[in-house]
């Protein structure tokens, strides 16, 4: 006589069936949120996508015209190369004061460590809009904190308009992006030197080695790893800056801080409201995104794992 099988709702469930269908829920919300976004913006930037064509609904197919006449745009090559500068400057930055901040939190007691932790945790939980709104005002030409303290101070005779002179204006905007973010890199490299063993500096001072020999042949080293991930982090948040820049400058003055994405945002939402346009410049920031982490990946992230 033949076992009866169990009807399928009395089955037991797997470990990996139960999981993938708690995370149904998960996956659906991401789903909406932000796959149909990229997905349309896609179907967007293959379309000619204006007012005109939002009012009856109907979107001409352009094929690639989009994407040709970004990169024919000269003010896109223009933003791209705002966006280098500001991303090098920012993220070589970022790296070495917070190997620096890092390093000096590691030689404080526990208790101190963990205020200041906490305390330099602050910035990065303060969001970019309002941080943005923050350093305009000490940026202010008129009535700027920024301008007082060095008058104050001696160090200038004169108002400096930070934010407002094309020659100072990108270099302006790294400072509070960098005072926002650093926190993020600050906790991981002070969470990798947690992981150094103590023994390690011990036995190189036996052996005679001064504090730069044991930062020089132990300290970086064991942070090569953590200094890769934070390399490939921050360098694809930075090439997409855009708050700071909304808050502070709008771009100004002229071009002298338009980004990547400040570009899309102006060329989609600002008149003539070219949306195909727009949605095809965010693409090709989106693929040199991915084409950076890519070569990070590759040559930076494996070499230091081998």
């Amino acid at each position: 006589m033949t076992a009866r099988r169990r009807p399928w709702y009395r089955r037991e469930m797997s470990a990996g069936s139960f999981a993938f269908f708690m995370n149904v829920p998960t996956l659906l919300c991401l789903g909406l949120v932000l796959a149909y976004p990229v997905i349309y913006a896609g179907y967007l930037s293959v379309h000619k996508v204006g007012l005109a064509q939002l009012r009856r609904g109907e979107f001409a197919f352009t094929g690639w015209e989009n994407y040709g006449r970004v990169l024919e745009d000269p003010l896109f090559w223009v933003a791209l190369k705002n966006t280098l500068v500001f991303t090098v400057i920012t993220v070589g930055s970022e790296i070495v004061l917070a190997v620096m901040i890092a390093l000096l939190i590691n030689q404080t007691s526990v208790w101190t460590s963990r205020v200041t932790r906490f305390l330099i945790l602050l910035p990065y939980a303060i969001p970019p809009i309002a941080n943005g709104l923050i350093w305009s005002f000490l940026y202010s030409f008129q009535f700027g904190f920024l301008n007082r303290i060095l008058f104050s101070a001696g160090l200038i005779t004169d108002p400096v308009n930070w934010a407002g002179n094309p020659n100072t204006a990108l270099y302006a905007v790294t400072v509070p992006y960098i005072w926002r973010t650093l926190p993020f890199a600050i906790i991981l490299v002070h969470a990798a030197l947690q992981g150094i063993p103590k023994d390690l500096y011990e036995q190189a001072a036996i052996d005679g080695a001064n504090a730069w020999h044991r930062f020089r042949h132990i300290t970086v080293p064991m942070l090569r790893q953590i200094v890769a991930i934070i390399l490939v982090l921050r360098t694809a948040f930075a090439f997409a800056v855009f708050e700071e820049i909304l808050a502070i400058t709008q771009g100004g003055p002229g071009d002298a801080t338009w980004v990547a994405a400040w570009y899309s945002y102006k060329i989609a939402f600002a008149p003539p409201n070219n949306f195909g346009m727009g949605s095809a410049s965010a693409y090709i920031l989106a693929l040199m995104i991915g084409v950076i982490a890519l070569v990070y990946m590759r040559f930076v992230y494996r070499r230091v794992t081998l």
